[in-house]
């Protein structure tokens, strides 16, 4: 369950158009229609590509191209980006649980440094419609997982809604975190949800130390306490997993990036598919790497299919 956002992708040439746009570099910064404009606007010039993302979109979507069932859950528009994004879930074989809304469908502008670092300004639209109302039991049954994107909980009562229900229906819980300063803006309630309802959580380094006040190493152990599975993603240097029973380092894959868009969401992937097999941890988090390791080669959040063929041997193979 996700904010459904079409991503649209703009290489920049340099830190000082973030400045001038007054975005503060790998974030994420909640827009509205106008200034969404107005950014899009003053990059007119600029080359684009367009893809179905948000970040558990994303992640379902990895989860859907490796052969996991799949659903996801969003609200879009009835305009063009909305049938975009619903047409690219049904093409990865995701079952689309979609709400429909005559607000427009939400956006992400996503802008890329050289460094492959992207910060986003994100028109949430239709996407922040989805309200308890729209959830139901049914919604939840056949599956195993369910999987929330951090973005979601300035909702309290959508997030608190959905985790029962999850729950009810005997699903492992597992979040995102997604971004350092919606962290910072709701600590006390995902303290509060993570301790009662998340089993498996996925932070970056930023995301830890904003809600543990630790660095990466110590932050796993203090997350550790609270879930069944904890994961401290640490860019270039990997990943930490830690379990009740075991902890691990994970490495990264040798890569040639471009831009960082979904990495952390394709990992999610990666490691969800691998519990789903009942995997052990450490090779969980190796089919995270892998995951995350490719997708940084491309622009956006999506791969093409010669590569996803090329994955899922590996996988196979792992």
């Amino acid at each position: 369950m996700g904010n459904a956002l079409v991503d649209i992708m703009i290489p920049i040439e340099g830190d000082n158009i973030l400045e001038l746009l007054a975005l503060p570099k790998g974030s994420m910064q909640l827009v509205d229609i106008d200034r969404s404009n107005a950014v899009l606007d003053a990059l007119k010039s600029y080359q684009k590509s367009h893809s179905a993302g948000g970040s558990a979109a994303n992640t379902i979507h990895g989860l859907a191209m490796l052969g996991a069932k799949t659903g996801y859950i969003g609200v879009v528009g009835e305009d063009e980006l909305g049938g975009y994004f619903v047409r690219d879930l049904i093409k990865a074989g995701v079952d689309p649980l979609m709400v429909h809304s005559r607000q427009e469908t939400g956006r992400a502008v996503a802008l890329v440094t050289p460094d492959s670092e992207r910060t986003f300004a994100t028109f949430l639209g239709a996407a922040i419609e989805l309200s308890p109302e729209h959830l139901t039991s049914g919604m939840f049954k056949g599956y195993s997982f369910f999987h929330i994107e951090g973005y979601l909980v300035q909702n309290h009562e959508l997030i608190l809604r959905a985790v029962e229900l999850a729950k009810e229906n005997g699903l492992l819980v597992s979040l995102d975190m997604a971004s350092y300063n919606v962290v910072e803006a709701n600590r006390e309630f995902l303290h509060d949800i993570i301790v009662k309802y998340v089993d498996i959580l996925f932070a970056n380094e930023e995301e830890a130390l904003a809600f543990t006040g630790h660095v990466p190493e110590n932050a796993v152990h203090e997350i550790s306490k609270f879930v069944e599975i904890a994961v401290v993603k640490t860019g270039g240097n990997g990943s930490l997993v830690k379990t009740n029973a075991e902890y691990c380092e994970i490495g990264v894959i040798p890569v040639q990036p471009i831009d960082t868009t979904g990495a952390g969401d394709l990992y999610a992937s990666g490691f969800l598919f691998g519990l789903s097999k009942g995997l052990p941890i450490q090779v969980c988090g190796e089919l995270g790497a892998l995951l995350a390791g490719n997708v940084i080669e491309f622009m956006g959040s999506k791969m093409t299919e010669e590569r996803w063929e090329k994955i899922r041997g590996e996988v196979l193979n792992s």
